[in-house]
């Protein structure tokens, strides 16, 4: 059994983070020792770790509280696992569009910035008068 600051220690999480993944329902409830601690088992370390390693991979929160309650099923399917992944794949590919197609807007108004010493600049004209939004 560990105390907080060792499963930190251990999954690279706050004590705050750890305490939030607890509060949520999204971790195993911790025993408690005599004098009222959270006393964690490995457990509880692994749910965290799935947890972490779910969110670095682009999934939220409620989809990380899904993913975890696939892994303690016993009767799951790797076919509905694969579909979150796929799905989250997906969503993951419509992001970077987006972002590709918001540089390319930053970018044309850049290079239409002459970025000297006058105050006229075509990036807050375009901000301003909404001329980004028909480009």
């Amino acid at each position: 059994m560990m105390n907080i600051s060792e499963v930190a220690k251990q999954t690279g999480l706050t004590n705050k983070t750890i305490r939030f993944y607890e509060s949520k329902g999204m971790i195993s409830e911790p025993q408690r020792g005599e004098n009222g601690y959270r006393r964690y088992s490995q457990k509880q370390v692994n749910e965290l770790l799935m947890i972490k390693r779910s969110r670095l991979v682009g999934f939220s929160l409620d989809e990380s509280r899904e993913l975890l309650a696939l892994s303690r099923d016993p009767d799951r399917k790797s076919a509905d696992v694969k579909e979150k992944a796929e799905h989250k794949l997906a969503e993951i590919d419509h992001q970077i569009q987006e972002l590709l197609a918001m540089k390319q807007s930053l970018q044309s108004l850049i290079s239409q910035c002459p970025g000297n010493n006058q105050p006229g600049c075509p990036i807050i004209d375009a901000l301003t008068i909404g001329e980004a939004a028909a480009r």
